[in-house]
């Protein structure tokens, strides 16, 4: 039984942070919840930011995990708009807030997520050039998505991943011009392959979206501090007078380095290193959300998830791991995007070199599939894409492991449920 008298500090204000102080309440705990958040907006949900909120069509009050008020009924210590400088875990004591407060636990947890990648080129200090994260940057970047919907103004993405496309297709339903820079030869082709990329590009393209594959900015060029073009490494130059750089995003990993804990290797990912019940090395610290590197038995390898769901699923389970639960945290990775009127969603993992086919069930021309990447067989991951209500039974086909008949897993009238053994 845990202690009254326990505290519980938990770093990091967002969706994983929120859902673990409120599992650690929902399961009986009775002692000191410390919830830290380096942001001054209360804790809140990160996918409407690229997607309904920075379009305008969903309210700011709605991201908010809970209502402020929540917090305090609770008995939730909350303190916004702090940084945790240090750990010292021989005192299990953290420090943190411009006046150095410092505060004992008797465990914590790191949810400290994941920051934009930045551009290493000339020209990122000008007041054009944004990235999309926080709460602050999509309330920045809808204005300027309006003003250059207005203007008839131009845009440069640098990064055609998730993040990129969906902040191409707003742009474009403000009416902006759009050019999209990026090294690979499809969007999304470390996640999708170029199979499944080549036909994103196909759908931005149809709204008007220009693409440059292959190529690399290394320039954005400005006066008096304002963005005139960016610059590739094939010696083009492309009108610009807002710059988004898409690259990706670094988990939070500072501050677990600092106190020694044991880090993924940065060449898979890196991560804080945690068992299958989100534990670091460290017995009394657990890691959950974008910044976890978790051992993952159904793909046989350590995977970090930088997805809502994981944090959304894996903020309860660090606070039940914290107050003794010895549940293996194996949940299968789940995402979705909305672009214009295509809306999917992704459940499993199977990054690059990972299948040996992708198998198609439906009607590509139309937009109306399911995608499965397998390897021998067996199902690693499945994209419904305008097809709805199978989730469960994609994420059952990739837990069972076992072959499938592939002409049947591609016949949209065999239910999906009669390959499950």
């Amino acid at each position: 039984m845990v202690d009254a008298d326990q505290t519980f500090v938990i770093v990091g204000g967002g969706l994983a942070g929120a859902k673990a102080a409120e599992t650690l309440r929902a399961e009986g705990f009775s002692g000191r919840v410390i919830l830290i958040c380096d942001e001054r907006d209360h804790p809140y949900e990160r996918p409407a930011l690229s997607k309904g909120y920075l379009l305008g069509k969903e309210e700011r009050d709605s991201l908010f995990v809970h209502e402020p008020a929540w917090y305090a009924r609770n008995d939730i210590e909350l303190h916004l708009g702090q940084t945790v400088d240090a750990i010292d875990r021989t005192a299990k004591t953290v420090r943190f807030g411009e006046d150095g407060t410092v505060v004992r636990y008797d465990k914590l947890l790191l949810a400290t997520g994941a920051e934009p990648r930045r551009l290493d080129i000339p020209g990122t200090d000008l007041a054009g050039v944004h990235h999309l994260r926080r709460l602050a940057h999509s309330d920045r970047l809808r204005g300027v998505l309006h003003s250059l919907g207005r203007d008839n103004g131009h845009m440069v993405i640098a990064g055609a991943g998730w993040i990129g496309l969906e902040v191409a297709a707003a742009a474009r339903e403000y009416g902006a011009e759009v050019t999209v820079v990026e090294p690979e030869p499809t969007p999304l082709h470390g996640v999708l392959g170029p199979e499944l990329g080549a036909f994103f590009a196909d759908l931005h393209r149809e709204h008007g979206v220009r693409f440059r594959f292959g190529v690399r900015l290394t320039e954005i060029v400005g006066q008096d501090g304002v963005v005139l073009a960016a610059r590739t490494d094939d010696g083009e130059e492309h009108p610009a007078h807002d710059v988004l750089a898409a690259i990706g995003a670094a988990p939070r990993m500072a501050l677990a380095e600092a106190a020694g804990l044991e880090i993924a290797d940065r060449a898979h990912g890196g991560g804080i290193m945690v068992d299958e019940h989100l534990r670091t090395s460290d017995p009394d610290i657990y890691a959950t959300g974008d910044v976890a590197a978790f051992p993952h038995a159904l793909f046989d390898t350590r995977i970090r998830v930088e997805h809502w769901a994981n944090a959304l699923n894996g903020g309860p389970a660090a606070a039940k791991a914290m107050l003794g639960s010895e549940m293996t945290y194996d949940r299968v990775p789940y995402f979705f995007s909305d672009q214009y009127d295509l809306g999917m969603e992704y459940s499993g993992w199977a990054p690059p070199g990972s299948y040996d086919q992708v198998v198609l069930r439906g009607d590509a021309g139309k937009r109306e599939f399911i995608a499965f990447w397998l390897t021998e067989g067996r199902v690693l991951a499945g994209m419904n894409v305008n097809v709805w209500d199978v989730t469960e039974p994609i994420q059952n086909l990739v837990r069972s492991r076992t072959q499938v008949d592939t002409e049947a897993l591609a016949d949209p009238h065999v239910p999906l449920e009669n390959l499950i053994p």
